[in-house]
């Protein structure tokens, strides 16, 4: 894993990129690294709204540009401020599909001066696919995405 967080932190200090582009590239190297991320994304703040707005992403076109605070998995974070790991998806009662295939998701929130301003959010077509090792990594990362932004 430290082989890809330097990966990762060459991305994000990366003097050539904007953020949109440095989150692009995050979300593509997580999405050939680790083989059950099946869909790498992020969603931020939609400005004074309660709402997420999708942010760049590697997978499946989704629908979910827009999501309401409170709706599916991402909008439940935005509310708790917790990271919520969903080991099968189909077991929850508020959860929002972007694919048939999904089968488990994690997302993690990104917090900015002690706010929650938006979220990583991965979806895998694999049932309890997230380990503790896959927790601290993003938990890093969405600590350095903060950084940036």
């Amino acid at each position: 894993m430290s082989e890809l967080k330097k990966r990762l932190s060459f991305i994000l200090e990366s003097p050539k990129h904007n953020t949109e582009e440095k989150l692009e590239k995050v979300c593509h190297l997580l999405d050939q690294e680790i083989s059950y991320f099946n869909w790498t994304g992020f969603y931020f703040k939609n400005g004074d709204k309660d709402e997420l707005k999708l942010g760049p992403y590697v997978g499946a076109e989704t629908d979910h540009i827009i999501i309401p605070y409170g709706k599916g998995i991402c909008g439940q974070v935005a509310v708790s401020n917790q990271t919520f790991i969903v080991p099968d998806v189909h077991l929850q009662d508020n959860y929002l599909s972007c694919s048939i295939d999904t089968k488990a998701e994690i997302v993690v929130p990104i917090f900015k001066n002690g706010e929650n301003i938006g979220q990583i959010d991965i979806d895998s077509h694999t049932i309890d696919p997230f380990t503790k090792e896959d927790l601290e990594l993003l938990e890093w990362l969405c600590n350095e995405v903060s950084k940036i932004l």
